[in-house]
This record gives structure tokens, sequence and C-alpha cells, in this order.
């Protein structure tokens, strides 16, 4: 995996798994507790702050209250979560832009693995 997004100055919107890609996977369950990944503050905090950030998650509603408590003891910032979606594949479709502007990335890791894309603004995109 290249492990640099290079993205323009527009304002993005992060769509990002919770479960094995921010949090390790199931540990609310397991441990009874959540717990951020190694590297997963850094990465979000390195989220430019005017971008959207949409958290999906299999997770069960019912477990929104412990969820949004966590992620806000611990300073995650986020504008929404949705929760209750498959366990299935996650599809991402969009249009790039006329200028050529690629408008669409997907990064997968193994789950708990903790590889962080770097994120690289280039003020010439």
């Amino acid at each position: 995996m290249n492990n640099q997004l290079v993205l323009s100055q527009l304002e993005h919107t992060w769509i990002l798994d919770l479960d094995g890609t921010i949090l390790k996977h199931n540990g609310y369950l397991i441990d009874g507790q959540d717990a951020l990944l190694p590297g997963a503050r850094e990465f979000l905090d390195s989220i430019p702050q005017n971008d959207f950030v949409l958290f999906l998650t299999s997770r069960k509603s019912k477990y929104k209250i412990i969820t949004e408590e966590f992620l806000e003891k611990n300073g995650v910032r986020y504008n929404q979560i949705i929760f209750d979606i498959p366990y299935g594949e996650r599809i991402l479709v969009n249009d790039d832009k006329p200028s050529g502007l690629c408008m669409a990335y997907a990064v997968q890791n193994k789950r708990d693995c903790c590889l962080f894309p770097q994120i690289d603004i280039n003020e010439e995109l």
C-alpha cells in the first residue's frame, strides 16, 4: 500500500470504518471496553479540521451511547456515525472532477493492523 495520500486543498469527506481500523476490533465486547489502535489518534489528528469525518460500523445501535462516550472521552473528532450497517463489503462510487482531480480513494488494511496513510495537502491540486 502506498502510505501517502496526496490531496487537494478542498475540504474532504473521510468515510472510516470504526472496528479493526480505528478501534480494536470488538474490544468493547471482548475486553468490555474500547481501545484506540496504535497510530489512530495521530492519523485522526492529521485530518484537516474542516474535513467531514463519517464513521461506519456494524455495531448495533444499542452500543451507540458507550461508543460515543468513548470517542468523546478520547478526543476523537467526527461529524457522524452510522450504526447497524451490513458486515459485507463497503463500496464507494464517485465521479472525478473535469480537471482530472481524483475524487475517490480506498485504503484497505488487515484488521487491527494500524497502517494509516500520511496526508499530504498539495496546494497545486
